[in-house]
């Protein structure tokens, strides 16, 4: 996604457009703006196959609340569908809101 340019007449509002652009471009295209939370994903512990819902390739993701102690750790170089499912290895049974983008 990217800031539209308008062809304008006036040489001073399209160098306003510009300027805009090339600061909010970057912006609109961090892949974090467009995330998803999926909440509540019980992870039991070892492998466990999770939908990210994004009907796209998954860029990363993160934990924004763990209900109980464990470590995860995702293991996506080895996801044979990386464009529907994240793979996370979880050391022990715990509930999660995971984000992912």
């Amino acid at each position: 996604m990217s800031l539209p340019i308008y062809q304008d007449p006036n040489k001073n509002f399209m160098l306003l457009e510009t300027q805009w652009s090339s600061q909010i471009n970057p912006l609109l295209s961090n892949p974090s703006l467009q995330s998803i939370i999926l909440p509540n994903v019980a992870l039991a512990s070892g492998t466990n196959t999770v939908s990210h819902l994004l009907g796209r390739r998954l860029q990363g993701w993160r934990i924004v609340r763990q209900r109980a102690l464990a470590s995860i750790y995702d293991n996506q170089d080895n996801n044979q569908m990386p464009n529907l499912t994240l793979v996370l290895i979880s050391s022990a049974p715990v509930v999660c809101d995971i984000e992912v983008f």
